[in-house]
């Protein structure tokens, strides 16, 4: 969706709202502060970003078809550097998380997904993704976004979990719709791009909602 956390325009650490330190508790603990996981799907791997891997996500996520309902993408290799650095420091404060999107059988990031906390714990978080136009239709997408949201329910403890997407969007609302997604209402011109404000439809999964929809799931596989 368009909330990519890339206002070129902007320094880099204006990308989200400064990280503020956790709260004390059992989740500052947690290990994922320290480096995220590797996700293993039957299509793709999410994994941690890393500093090489700002070459392959430039290619990726600055083309016309991508960046058409994107906020602006760094538009230098060394722009997507200073993210991926940035993004290393707000997953250590506590605040944010980038997964590179990896095909199996490579080692090259071609997307990107990410979760933002909106409340203290990750009880809200807000989610964006882009995907290399090459790797739309190949079930690379929904495969990405089943491993990351069991990571945003199951690991970060997020109890819902919002996206927003252009309402003239139509593939990226279709897909975010076929994830299970409940559209909760219209944001009046909210998203600027090009000069112009759009609307936008807001998106909502509860973790009640996906782990019933996991047990559904599990039980006609059984059957």
């Amino acid at each position: 969706m368009e909330k990519l956390p890339y206002p070129a325009h902007a320094g880099v650490d204006a990308i989200l709202p400064a990280a503020t330190p956790a709260e004390p508790g059992p989740r500052a603990k947690n290990d994922w502060r320290n480096g995220l996981p590797a996700l293993t799907g039957s299509l793709v791997t999410l994994r941690e970003l890393r500093p090489g891997d700002a070459q392959s996500l430039f290619v990726a996520l600055t083309s016309d078809e991508v960046t058409r309902f994107l906020s602006p993408p760094p538009p230098t290799v060394a722009g997507f550097e200073k993210f991926i650095a940035w993004s290393l420091r707000q997953r250590a404060a506590g605040q944010y998380i980038a997964f590179a999107v990896v095909p199996q059988g490579s080692d090259s990031a071609i997307g990107v997904f990410q979760v933002r906390s909106l409340e203290p714990e990750f009880g809200t978080a807000e989610w964006g993704f882009a995907i290399a136009s090459e790797f739309w239709g190949t079930g690379m997408f929904g495969d990405a976004a089943r491993l990351a949201m069991a990571f945003a329910f199951d690991t970060l403890g997020a109890h819902r979990l919002e996206a927003r997407g252009a309402l003239a969007n139509g593939r990226g609302n279709a897909a975010i719709r076929k994830l299970g997604a409940t559209r909760e209402g219209v944001l009046s011109k909210s998203f600027l791009r090009h000069g112009d404000h759009h609307d936008e439809a807001l998106w909502t999964i509860l973790a009640d909602d996906w782990r019933d929809a996991q047990r559904v799931g599990r039980s006609r596989q059984i059957h």
